[in-house]
């Protein structure tokens, strides 16, 4: 797993379910793959030892770590809560 950039939350979030982080906002959130395909606007990282997805416009972009972009192309068994 390449860790892609780091940002700040701009502000709180809360995921519907399982498969997403939630985060207050000012949080820095680890970017570590943008996702394709039907879910575009998600990205998958972390906050502190959580990990889910979240809306890719709530973070703001502080720290770039790779230039190479890793995007994951999804289908709906990726979204699948256990």
């Amino acid at each position: 797993t390449v860790l892609m950039c780091r940002g700040k939350a701009t502000q709180d979030f809360k995921g519907p379910d399982c498969r997403f982080v939630n985060f207050k906002k000012g949080e820095a959130v680890y970017v570590y793959y943008k996702l394709i395909g039907k879910s575009t606007e998600l990205w998958a990282g972390s906050v502190g030892s959580d990990f889910g997805y979240f809306p890719k416009d709530l973070l703001e972009i502080n720290h770039n770590y790779s230039n190479e972009e890793l995007e994951l192309p999804t289908d709906e068994t990726d979204f699948v809560c256990f």
